[in-house]
């Protein structure tokens, strides 16, 4: 067998076996763990509060989208970081080229602002 494929198989043994491990731990805890179902302990239970009514409500879209407007200014934010160590090596290209990708997150972000989806109400 080739050196190479013999590096991959190495790979799947362990894989194989961190499976095997797995299954074996949560069938031991399955086997060993007390089990006594009532009433109160199947009822929906949320952060120390008894629950009220159905348990169902509708959520306010805004959260939402705010949370997902902080992961893409994040996630692009991680962007700018290996630029900015490297910035010499990429010249007046990576600059202009950052420049670009700079104003077109200021204009999402003031997309954003104008449509009201940063005011946290």
């Amino acid at each position: 067998m080739d050196l190479f494929l013999r590096d991959y198989l190495t790979v799947v043994w362990f894989g194989l076996a961190a499976i095997v491990l797995a299954g074996l731990l949560l069938g031991i805890a399955a086997v060993v763990r007390p089990s006594k179902p009532s009433t109160e302990k199947l009822i929906a239970y949320e952060s120390g509060v008894d629950p009220v009514g159905m348990g169902w409500s509708q959520s306010q879209i805004r959260y939402y989208v705010f949370a997902l407007l902080f992961v893409i200014f994040d996630v692009e934010a991680v962007f700018i970081f290996p630029w900015a160590a490297s910035m010499e090596r990429y010249g007046w290209f990576g600059l202009i080229t950052m420049l670009i990708f700079i104003i077109l997150l200021l204009d999402g972000l003031v997309y954003a602002w104008k449509r009201g989806l940063l005011r946290w109400v």
